[in-house]
């Protein structure tokens, strides 16, 4: 199993948004020299505390320093952009990286940024098929392009002068495209199932209850079936918040306890995804009433803390729940405590992730 990193982020928007940005560059550059082999970055223009309004600005921040790992846009919203504007931006993050970047898109879930961009009452998820399309168009396509459809018309038509260069779009570093990566973040997802059919790859939300993650493979087969392509567990994703520390007493503190950052982020991710009627993706079995989806109830049963053994036992437990999965994506958090913010990624990479990996060696022989 490899190791990963995914963050929308959230901060507390009485800090400084300066401040934000250096630490979310900061862990990503931790990240990086800990061997963490991706990391994800959300987008999102309308609020506070998710302060990364352009993952491919953010991205291209961390360019010149960072080694290996891969930066990805996790994820650009395309309903919110044309589609023209994407692909060459998109183009041009690729090549500063040299391929060391993949494409998480999205219809988009805060609502606020629908709003803002007019298309909260509009079939967004329609508006990303027909984006991604034109994308790949331009991306595969020689100019004018001269793309139609019910959300965006374009060409160069008009202005096409090839000895020049006018009216013609970079292409990306990796041929054909990088690879595209889709969040599941309904149980049995249908997008997913649409998604795999074209060859994309799946990231499972950390705000799922394991039930709901492992109903993602079985709908990731079905599409990979329909499309002809294998199925492979080395392609699934799944995000996870998790807190290591020394010792269980730290770690019970910090990642259960009401101050702790881990607390912070699921109040405001439960205050938004109720308020949208989505305080199903909280539950454990679709009975369950709403007024059992305590904040007690969503911290406790879907937060890993503790000492390193103590995390290793509940991702293996997780794991057997799930199934098998290729990277593990480390949720990354404010740092309340910056000490124990980078103690926790370092204790991950270089002894959690070690046992989980022998653990899982062992049972593969012992089969």
């Amino acid at each position: 199993m490899k190791l990963g990193m995914f963050t929308m982020p959230v901060h507390p928007q009485t800090r400084s948004y300066t401040e934000t940005l250096k630490e979310d560059r900061e862990a990503t550059i931790l990240a990086d020299r800990l061997g963490y082999c991706e990391a994800f970055f959300g987008e999102h223009l309308t609020d506070a505390c998710e302060t990364i309004t352009s993952p491919l600005a953010f991205i291209s921040s961390l360019v010149s320093d960072t080694k290996t790992i891969k930066l990805c846009t996790g994820t650009i919203n395309l309903p919110n952009h044309h589609p023209a504007q994407v692909a060459a931006e998109v183009a041009m993050v690729d090549h500063l990286l040299e391929g060391r970047f993949m494409f998480g898109i999205s219809p988009g879930g805060l609502r606020s940024d629908a709003e803002i961009f007019g298309n909260l009452d509009a079939d967004r998820t329609a508006m990303l098929v027909e984006s991604i399309d034109h994308i790949l168009a331009i991306w595969s396509g020689e100019p004018p392009y001269r793309r139609e459809g019910k959300y965006w018309n374009f060409s160069t038509e008009r202005t096409l002068a090839p000895a020049y260069g006018q009216g013609i779009m970079v292409k990306p570093y990796q041929a054909p495209h990088p690879p595209i990566v889709v969040t599941a973040v309904a149980p049995f997802s249908k997008g997913l199932v649409s998604a795999a059919e074209r060859g994309w790859l799946p990231i499972s939300a950390n705000f799922l209850q394991p039930a709901w993650v492992a109903s993602h493979w079985p709908k990731y087969k079905e599409g990979c079936e329909k499309g002809g392509h294998a199925a492979e567990a080395r392609n699934w994703r799944v995000a996870k918040s998790i807190f290591v520390a020394d010792d269980d007493k730290v770690a019970a503190r910090y990642g259960k306890g009401p101050d702790g950052p881990y607390s912070f982020y699921f109040r405001n991710l439960m205050a938004k995804l109720v308020a949208g009627g989505r305080s199903d993706l909280f539950k454990h079995d679709r009975s369950m009433a709403d007024s059992d989806v305590t904040f007690d109830y969503v911290l406790d049963s879907l937060v890993v803390a503790g000492s390193v053994s103590s995390v290793v036992d509940q991702l293996l437990a997780f794991r057997e729940k799930v199934g098998d999965f290729g990277t593990l994506l480390y949720c990354a958090h404010d740092w309340v405590d910056a000490g124990l913010g980078k103690r926790s990624m370092e204790l991950m990479a270089t002894k959690v992730m070690p046992e989980i990996n022998k653990a899982l060696g062992a049972s593969a022989e012992a089969a």
